[in-house]
């Protein structure tokens, strides 16, 4: 196990997390945190023994909160809540997703507001750091509760139940924790709804999702710019100057990529006398549309990073005054709102994408070789590309309407307005992948189009993209299957080589 992260419920941050999720980077909780933890848990089991009232620790749950249950009746609640709540369905969702789940269940309760005992949350650290992987269905939250189902789920390998992964090998929950020499848990009074009541679930989705987003930003400028360059397109529409004139950050830093990443272009300069007046939108406007979203991703940072570090249960304890309190932070709006928001903006970049990949196959637009092929009609070239990426545009289209605007009352009408959170969450990781794929077809073909230049150089930014994606793909003198350079080359998007040739060549991207 390599380095711990230390989990205090107050600074975990975005890449650190994608460490843990990812590089199976393991997880701690602080010593300030075991403190809060500890006496919150105190407060927990005083309360319950005076035979306080307390949602979901001595009453029932949902439409059920009027029942009271009796003390010793407690615990045995604590297990039907997760063996109840269990109710997901379709694939399992993928094991970065569930690292992650973890990790920020941890940090949630190392605020101190759960109740939680810290064997309970010490227990859930050791299942993540042993690399067991419970088996969590993608399907079944509505958002409003936090992610009921998906973090019953997760839950349910602490007792002993449910189904885990462990080395590839998928087990019962039982014989998962046998394998690591781990002993099941005996949930106490208040611990079952303590578990399951956050919003991990939808926020585990959107922090990655937001990670390959921004990734994805920078490599929409090379894209772009390679795609100007191959296009004889003119670098003036980046000039500073008029960026400034309408001062939007993103629109500002997106034209400051896309200049220097071209900086020093012969293929750009070989033209600078041609009778075009100006370039297409997709070309002309490419920092106005990619620093749109640029923007919108900074507005979902501030809402991922503020939800990352928060208390999302139902009851929360307060450990400093003693009081415990029921409220609605579990509700998943903020985040289905900002998952809507990051597709949306992320399909914008596929579909700019998309319209500059036709540009460059058409030779109506291009002035090159039509596909990008020689001998074309016995070769058909890139012609297909095309088509696969209008196909996965047109997908983010669908998949970019909102969840959000979508509510359907649950549990005997006591819940009457969800948030659908957690399938915005899944819509935009898909988006997310779809535009890697257009993105990466952009790449190919931009990088095609500047070996039909034979006696001019590329831009300094543009020759380090292109030798980066020739390392892992030959040109393409006649056809060959095609899907195989895709996957090449968005290995090498999702790796960073690429964004990091660039950067040693013309400094630091945005």
């Amino acid at each position: 196990m390599k380095d711990k992260i230390v989990l205090n419920g107050s600074d975990f941050l975005l890449e650190d997390l994608v460490k843990i999720a990812r590089n199976n980077v393991g997880i701690k909780i602080s010593a300030e945190s075991e403190s809060r933890i500890n006496k919150a848990r105190y407060l927990i089991d005083k309360w319950v023994k005076e035979g306080e009232r307390i949602y979901g620790v001595t009453t029932g749950f949902g439409a059920l909160s009027e029942v009271t249950i009796s003390y010793e009746d407690t615990k045995k609640l604590q297990k039907k809540i997760l063996l109840s709540h269990s109710a997901g369905v379709g694939k399992h969702i993928e094991d970065d997703v569930v690292r992650a789940m973890i990790a920020l269940r941890v940090n949630d309760f190392c605020r101190g507001n759960s109740g939680l005992r810290l064997v309970t949350i010490e227990k859930l650290s050791q299942i993540l750091n042993a690399g067991i992987i419970p088996v969590v269905p993608e399907k079944g939250s509505v958002g409003a509760s936090g992610d009921l189902v998906p973090m019953a789920h997760l839950s349910l390998v602490l007792i002993g139940e449910g189904e885990a992964f462990v080395e590839g090998k998928r087990l019962s929950g039982a014989k998962a924790l046998r394998e690591k020499l781990i002993k099941p848990l005996v949930l106490e009074a208040g611990e079952g709804l303590a578990l399951i009541n956050g919003t991990q679930f939808m926020i585990a989705l959107g922090c990655l999702a937001l990670h390959d987003a921004l990734n994805l930003c920078k490599h929409a400028d090379i894209a772009a710019s390679m795609s100007l360059e191959t296009l004889m397109g003119t670098r003036a529409a980046f000039d500073p100057r008029i960026h400034k004139a309408r001062p939007h950050t993103g629109q500002i830093k997106a034209a400051d990529n896309m200049l220097r990443i071209t900086a020093n272009s012969e293929i750009i300069s070989s033209h600078h006398d041609c009778s075009r007046v100006q370039d297409a939108y997709t070309l002309r406007c490419s920092p106005q549309v990619h620093g749109a979203s640029w923007d919108a991703f900074a507005y979902v940072d501030n809402v991922i990073r503020v939800e990352m570090n928060s208390s999302t249960e139902n009851p929360l304890i307060f450990p400093e005054s003693e009081e415990f309190l029921s409220g609605g932070n579990f509700h998943g709006q903020p985040l289905a709102l900002a998952c809507d928001f990051l597709g949306i903006a992320i399909s914008e970049l596929a579909n700019i994408s998309e319209r500059r990949i036709e540009r460059l196959v058409n030779p109506q637009l291009s002035g090159l070789p039509a596909f990008l092929i020689e001998d074309g009609g016995l070769n058909s070239g890139f012609m297909i590309a095309q088509y696969a990426a209008a196909s996965l545009v047109s997908e983010n289209k669908v998949l970019a309407h909102p969840a959000s605007v979508d509510s359907i009352p649950t549990s005997a009408n006591k819940e009457d307005h969800v948030s659908m959170g957690s399938i915005a969450a899944r819509k935009c990781r898909d988006i997310v992948a779809n535009t890697e794929e257009v993105i990466a077809i952009e790449l190919l073909c931009a990088a095609q189009g500047i070996d039909l230049f034979t006696n001019v150089k590329a831009g300094d930014g543009i020759l380090a993209a292109y030798e980066v994606i020739r390392s892992k793909v030959d040109y393409m003198k006649e056809d060959r299957i095609l899907s195989t350079d895709i996957a090449k080359v968005k290995s090498l998007l999702e790796g960073g080589s690429i964004v990091k040739a660039v950067e040693d060549k013309v400094g630091k991207l945005y």
